[in-house]
């Protein structure tokens, strides 16, 4: 086809109305699900699962499926002529140096570094901050497609030896290795089905701890559910098979270690998890005296503890005991049922603490936002001295201020939605502050704003909303849309730069991102009012969040598109099927969308802390009152929905995606289209590679662009900008 040609029909596609668009869409043939008769009994009430079969990955009836519906979703997507386009737009933001925030260890320096479209970042180290940096681990020669990602790192305390996790194909598996950083040599040693685990060096640099499962059955890595994680520690040089155990608990199935050394050597803290639940046990070994005992410091699942630093026997943790936006508490052992506060509760949530000599500097979030403040310890029982709010850009997210004990300086990066994270290095000796390195991308940030608004949830709850836009937007209700949000597991969005985000904003939209309850932006009461029986809470306040927008003239239903990850992908799932009006479109990302039955698969049960569980005869109903796969109505005019999920998603397994996407597809009772999108090689989103990441971009935003009828000018305006025709 001719550049004229493609510009008549491009033309003539914009100006069609837009029944006439629907009735194309409508023109999708979706591949053939044959419905199953299994059928469940909960607590006395029966539950038919028809699409069951979709739960074996690599039957031949579910791989002929994915491809069938693959086909059908490029089939629409090839036809939408700004997918290339948005396609190159996407990859010039996205080209752009960008850096880790260092870490230093024995005079030598470590980051990561990506220089622009590489799959994967390439980790360096340099042996002083203004010498030539030298590449210590590239993972883009590690395979041909870029899908085997560093998943994990930790460098000896002389900086002599890295040991690092490497995942394939977005699996949470893990294969541990030792680099020799001089020569930049892999030594003998492998460590393998290792999972939700760093590592911890001894003093020594001879051995490291590591937690690990059992290997699973064969052909059962991807779905078979992770119990009885064990810690282990290794010494280099030997087989695996010799790695001695240091503690198990072979009574209590759910129970995950993390084992850390202590600064001084003296001390392995064990910091004992059960699943996603927040609260955790800190257990302790004296290394000085061998074969010391496994002591259980601080028992049962009461409160949330993080260990930061110790004094000898005082061990420091950031906490929410007694305190529900977090403090910094000391724990002596040699007094264990003691707790003096060091750090009090403040305004906003204690995120983290970094202990340098006798100065702490707690990272705080204050509405969604980072501050930070310096304390100075007392050297008595006193509490620690506020010393200073730590200057910082503006409003925005701190990563960083991590370090040994006895270090001279500590490096941060600031970012926000529309800036690049910048990275500075601060010098302790001198409170000289000073930019690392500064990210540069073919953007003009000045172009657009951030707001911060709050909004009444449907029980009056106080919810705040960034919104983020182009300058002089006007007030009309038709802008396109992009709410995304997350509202779990105590996690909390914070304003974060996005590269392909731009685009996004380029194309004249709006994108806004709601801190839903359920997140921790306002510590344990905000995470706990959007968990097992509260969680239709946290989409009252993400319809809330779509309401509040339309009623100020942003956007309206026909323009408006709702996204979301994970817990996101349930969160944009129950909302679809309980409000199916309110949006233009629908995009679930590898969505947790079957509450019966999230807990039978991989990590899966570890999350019943957050939603319940369907064998509880308590939890059953609210579980299937808003499932999304259990809601859906046929006959209902369901908003055009993209679903997106991967092939080796084993946290969140792609049965969900495909289960809903057979469900939806046969109740669908409007035009629109109802596609999934299932991406090969890859997992729930850690270590895709950025041919990937960019992939899926570009056709997420064309499929915008098709059903929330954007118009886009025909021909490239200069520097490759997309904008919104006027």
């Amino acid at each position: 086809m001719t550049l004229r040609n493609l510009v008549v029909v491009l033309f003539a596609w914009l100006v069609a109305p837009v029944g006439q668009r629907e009735v194309e869409a409508a023109e999708v043939k979706y591949p053939e699900a044959a419905r199953g008769d299994v059928v469940d009994t909960y607590h006395g009430r029966t539950i038919a699962d028809p699409y069951r079969w979709l739960e074996e990955p690599d039957g031949p009836a579910t791989k002929a499926w994915i491809a069938a519906e693959n086909e059908a979703t490029e089939k629409l997507l090839a036809t939408i002529p700004e997918r290339e386009r948005l396609k190159k737009r996407i990859t010039e933001l996205w080209n752009y140096v960008r850096f880790g925030v260092p870490t230093t260890r024995g005079g030598r320096y470590f980051y990561s570094r990506n220089d622009g479209l590489q799959n994967q970042a390439v980790f360096y180290a340099a042996d002083a901050l203004d010498a030539e940096p030298r590449v210590l681990l590239d993972p883009n020669k590690l395979s041909a497609d870029g899908t085997v990602a560093l998943s994990g790192w930790e460098l000896s305390d002389d900086g002599n030896l890295l040991a690092y996790g490497l995942a394939a194909a977005g699996s949470d598996w893990e294969t541990w290795h030792v680099r020799d950083v001089a020569t930049g040599l892999d030594r003998t040693d492998k460590i393998e089905w290792v999972k939700f685990s760093g590592a911890s060096w001894t003093p020594d640099g001879k051995a490291f701890y590591y937690s690990r499962y059992d290997a699973p059955k064969p052909g059962a890595e991807y779905t078979d559910s992770n119990y009885y994680q064990k810690l282990y520690l290794h010494k280099l040089g030997t087989p695996q098979s010799d790695d001695r155990l240091v503690y198990e608990r072979k009574d209590e199935k759910e129970w995950g270690f993390g084992g850390e050394v202590t600064e001084d050597g003296r001390y392995l803290i064990i910091s004992v998890w059960r699943g996603t639940d927040p609260n955790n046990q800190v257990f302790y070994q004296d290394l000085s005296t061998p074969d010391a005992p496994v002591v259980e410091l601080i028992k049962g699942y009461h409160a949330e503890y993080s260990f930061l630093a110790n004094d000898g026997p005082l061990f420091y943790f950031r906490s929410d005991l007694d305190a529900p936006r977090y403090r910094v508490i000391a724990v002596d052992v040699t007094k264990p049922e003691e707790r003096r506060e060091v750090v009090p509760q403040q305004t906003g949530v204690l995120e983290s603490a970094a202990f340098f000599g006798e100065r702490v500097f707690c990272t705080f979030m204050d509405d969604a936002h980072n501050k930070v403040r310096e304390f100075r310890l007392s050297g008595s029982a006193e509490p620690a001295k506020l010393v200073r709010e730590f200057p910082l850009p503006g409003i925005g997210s701190v990563d960083g201020f991590t370090g040994r004990r006895d270090a001279k300086e500590t490096f941060y990066s600031f970012t926000g939605f529309t800036s690049p994270p910048t990275i500075y290095r601060y010098d302790l000796a001198t409170d000289d502050v000073s930019v690392f390195r500064q990210a540069q991308v073919k953007f003009e940030p000045s172009d657009y704003e951030t707001k911060q608004i709050f909004y009444a949830s449907k029980d009056g709850t106080r919810v705040p909303m960034f919104v983020t836009h182009r300058k002089g937007l006007k007030l009309d209700g038709s802008n396109p849309t992009l709410l995304y949000g997350y509202g779990g597991f105590n996690i909390s969005l914070t304003p974060y730069f996005s590269a392909g985000r731009l685009a996004w904003l380029e194309l004249g939209g709006v994108l806004a991102i709601p801190n839903l309850r359920g997140g921790g932006e306002y510590g344990r009461p905000w995470h706990e009012a959007g968990m097992i029986a509260n969680k239709q809470n946290v989409f009252d306040d993400f319809i809330a969040a779509a309401e509040k927008l339309i009623a100020d003239g942003y956007t309206k239903p026909a323009k408006l598109a709702i996204t979301g990850s994970s817990n996101g992908g349930l969160l944009v799932g129950a909302c679809l099927v309980q409000r199916p009006d309110l949006f233009g479109a629908v995009l679930p990302d590898v969505g947790v969308l079957d509450m019966l039955r999230f807990h039978k698969f991989t990590i899966g049960w570890a999350w019943t802390s957050e939603y319940g569980s369907a064998e509880a005869a308590e939890q059953f109903p609210t579980l299937l009152k808003y499932s999304p796969l259990h809601n859906i109505r046929s006959g209902v005019k369901y908003p055009a929905t993209l679903i997106t999920t991967a092939d080796h998603d084993d946290r969140v397994v792609p049965a969900h995606s495909f289960k809903f996407a057979a469900a939806l597809q046969a109740a669908q009772g409007g035009d629109a289209p109802i596609l999934i999108r299932i991406e090969t090689s890859a997992g729930h989103g850690a270590g895709t590679p950025t041919t990937k990441q960019i992939d899926e971009l570009a056709d997420t935003y064309a499929f915008l662009v098709r059903v929330l009828d954007m118009h886009v000018p025909p021909a490239e305006l200069p520097g490759g900008k997309l904008e919104k025709a006027n």
